[in-house]
């Protein structure tokens, strides 16, 4: 593992509550983010080095430090503004199905098709999940909260059930399952497709039964 990916000391201070950014900080935080999803597009998770980022964004490397202790955390983060982009894409063209399990299957699918465009950085961000340990976890939770955002779009579900909430769970990492292997070559898009159809059959025997 690289060393980037290793715990740093500086993870120590990340469990304290941060107060909200400044207008100033939180452009400075795009401008990071951004730097990591170039870098991440032409290299992949090696191409990501704290350094190069720094430089890129137009930040001291302290400063980079400050936002994201560490490339795992940074990575991560990435991956969650990325679904955060992606979530507003596909709000401005929903998906059409009947069904919720065919909504949100539709949905996974688009979503998908979008990371498949970008491979490396796909694999860099997916990479960093799977290095991830429990100093990560905010950036972790932020990744898993946007996910089930998307999914609850595409039910059309703004009071989910516990049942339904359930099935979103395991539907959540069931795509991110199939990323991993998809990215690994171990799994054809063909196969995620039906992979992720199948699990979005969860929705409907979830759902309540409908009021007479």
């Amino acid at each position: 593992m690289p060393a980037e990916a290793k715990v740093t000391k500086v993870e120590a201070s990340t469990s304290r509550p941060s107060p909200p950014l400044t207008e100033r900080q939180e452009a400075r935080r795009r401008r990071i983010l951004h730097a990591s999803a170039q870098l991440a597009s032409r290299g992949g998770f090696d191409a990501v080095q704290m350094r190069e980022v720094a430089e890129s964004s137009q930040v001291a490397l302290g400063t980079l430090y400050r936002y994201f202790p560490s490339k795992v955390h940074l990575l991560v983060a990435t991956m969650q503004d990325q679904l955060e982009h992606m979530h507003g894409t596909l709000r401005k063209k929903p998906p059409a199905g009947d069904r919720a399990a065919e909504r949100v299957a539709e949905t996974l699918m688009r979503a998908f098709r979008a990371l498949q465009r970008e491979p490396h950085l796909a694999d860099a961000m997916v990479r960093a999940l799977t290095f991830a340990d429990r100093s990560v976890s905010p950036e972790v939770d932020q990744v898993s909260r946007q996910t089930t955002a998307i999914i609850l779009d595409a039910m059309g579900q703004e009071h989910p059930t516990p049942e339904q909430l359930s099935a979103v769970r395991v539907i959540e990492h069931t795509w991110h399952s199939a990323l991993i292997t998809w990215l690994s070559g171990r799994a054809s898009i063909a196969q995620v497709k039906i992979d992720i159809e199948t699990v979005c059959r969860l929705i409907d025997l979830t759902a309540p039964p409908e009021r007479e």
